[in-house]
């Protein structure tokens, strides 16, 4: 289906070989006649999707690095071992889009130099075993973590208005090989199929934009005020979550609440945990080795005192930042122990920081005397009430009987006729953007969780969210204005500037090609006039 080669021979044997493992001469694929057939163009067109797919999955991966670590966290309780998967994640990621990527631009390079598109068969099975991992991928996150395509959907406000000019440029550039492929092609109807969806998917890629919608096109003074910053669990990414010294390290990111879970002992004594059990973040395997499986609730207060709370942060290193801490850091993690609530609740109170909490296990048989207990740490303490946010819904009556100040948080959105004043507290995938500025306008206070990479809360700020629960405090304090903020006259002008050059780069690859295929047929016609001379004078 294509003509002779148009360029260098040495050039198109570099490309012969990698693509099609034939380690021979660009002169000898000539000589044996060898063309692009319609089963080459099928399997490099099966070669464009894998590596559209490869890039799809890519952009996934990094989107769900925001929630990572609760993946991590999964994987530690139902197998007991702790990997910082998101490398493994990345590194696969990384080796399938090299290897679909190479390939792509391979194939493309040879169809501008008119070489036959003759893909071997190893990379033929590897190319489908690709396809069936990205997948399998796709279909684990859809079945497990199923939550992560609204993660996309959101992620599509902070790169949407960059995507569009990315995937144009990339449009744009696929118009040379095109315009190659057409100009040596001589089936008309396949000429016409192919102008046809290149031309339908460049219409759709310009008017593309009057579909994007994002906060963050917005006049710099209609930007609201940074959203607060609530530590999840402290700052975990600076010390060993739950402890003393994640609540110090918190109060240094400028983290205004303190977001934490409680449970109580077998002796009564409100304490710092998230997990039901103890083995993640103590050494209660080499403690009580028999016990370690028991729920927390179980052990009573002295129990709990002997256990490390801080080594596993150093050894595990659930967060790269771990890598970074001072000595001094260090020294401290190794000797963190478990709080208990009265010591965080009276540290809090020196540093002016709130705390919200949540009690579990929520399904306990005794849960109501975990509320009553709790309750009266609080009212001993001497914290002010408003600095308590309570999140536990079980009980919640009794609690605003016995502690009128208290402020109530809740895990749902509004109901109807709902008072204003509210303040809620959800997953950020259960806000949309619109709602967001519709409770801010009823004066309802919205915290979202987990919040830890810079496109996302650039997105919440733009949308006005009150506030943000986060491991990554250390980031976001960093943050005075959202990564990009474009009016909406600048992001017009943008639009129209990249589709205009598209467009006409697009016309230019066209007619340079057309140039080029006609200076080249004069030549090759004489040089076969020439060698249908010689061989008609050996044969006489």
């Amino acid at each position: 289906m294509a003509d002779p080669p148009g360029c260098c021979s040495t050039c198109a044997t570099c490309l012969l070989c990698p693509y099609s493992c034939r380690w021979i001469t660009a002169k000898k694929e000539k000589r044996k006649g060898l063309r692009t057939t319609k089963y080459d163009c099928s399997w490099f067109l099966f070669l464009f999707c894998v590596f559209l797919f490869t890039l799809v999955w890519l952009y996934f991966a990094i989107i769900i690095l925001n929630d990572f670590h609760n993946f991590n966290e999964f994987i530690f309780r139902q197998r007991k071992l702790w990997l910082d998967w998101s490398l493994v994640l990345l590194i696969a990621t990384a080796v399938l889009i090299s290897y679909s990527s190479v390939l792509l631009v391979l194939a493309l390079c040879l169809q501008l130099c008119g070489q036959p598109l003759k893909l071997h068969w190893v990379h033929k099975v590897l190319l489908i075993l690709t396809a069936l991992v990205v997948a399998a991928a796709f279909t684990g996150l859809g079945i497990k973590w199923a939550e992560e395509w609204k993660s996309a959907r959101i992620s599509l406000q902070a790169t949407g208005p960059f995507l569009h000019i990315g995937i144009v440029g990339g449009m744009t550039l696929l118009a040379w090989p095109l315009a190659s492929f057409i100009y040596r092609t001589r089936s008309t109807g396949l000429k016409v199929f192919v102008l046809l969806v290149f031309c339908a998917a460049m219409i759709a890629l310009y008017l593309a934009p009057l579909g994007i919608t994002s906060p963050c096109i917005m006049e710099e003074n209609q930007l609201p005020p940074k959203p607060v910053l609530v530590g999840h669990r402290g700052a975990p990414m600076l010390a060993p979550e739950n402890t003393l010294m994640s609540l110090h390290k918190a109060v240094e990111c400028d983290v205004q609440v303190f977001e934490t879970d409680v449970m109580v002992s077998a002796d009564g004594v409100p304490f710092l945990m998230h997990d039901e059990e103890l083995t993640r973040t103590t050494n209660v395997q080499a403690v009580f080795p028999e016990r370690a499986a028991l729920n927390s609730t179980a052990f009573n207060w002295t129990d709990l005192q002997q256990l490390d709370a801080g080594s596993w942060f150093l050894e595990r290193r659930p967060f790269p930042t771990v890598q970074s801490l001072s000595p001094g850091d260090r020294k401290e993690a190794a000797e963190q122990r478990i709080p208990s609530l009265e010591q965080v609740l009276e540290a809090a109170k020196q540093s002016n920081l709130s705390i919200m909490f949540d009690l579990r296990p929520e399904n306990h048989s005794d849960y109501q005397s975990f509320v009553n207990v709790t309750l009266g740490v609080i009212l001993q303490s001497g914290i002010p009430l408003h600095q308590v946010l309570w999140l536990p819904d079980g009980f919640r009556e009794d609690v605003k009987q016995q502690a009128p100040g208290v402020q109530h948080v809740y895990g749902r959105k509004r109901l109807e006729n709902e008072e204003p004043g509210l303040h809620i507290n959800l997953p950020y995938q259960d806000m949309s953007s619109e709602e967001i500025r519709q409770y801010r306008q009823d004066n309802i206070s919205v915290n979202l969780y987990v919040v830890n990479q810079p496109w996302l809360f650039s997105v919440l700020w733009c949308s006005g969210v009150s506030s943000v629960t986060t491991n990554a405090c250390q980031v976001l304090k960093e943050m005075k204005h959202p990564i990009w903020l474009l009016p909406s006259s600048t992001y017009f002008m943008i639009w129209i500037v990249v589709d205009c050059v598209s467009f006409l780069i697009i016309i230019w690859a066209f007619v340079l090609m057309k140039k080029c295929s006609h200076r080249r047929r004069p030549a090759e016609s004489e040089t076969d006039v020439l060698l249908t001379k010689i061989n008609s004078l050996m044969q006489e």
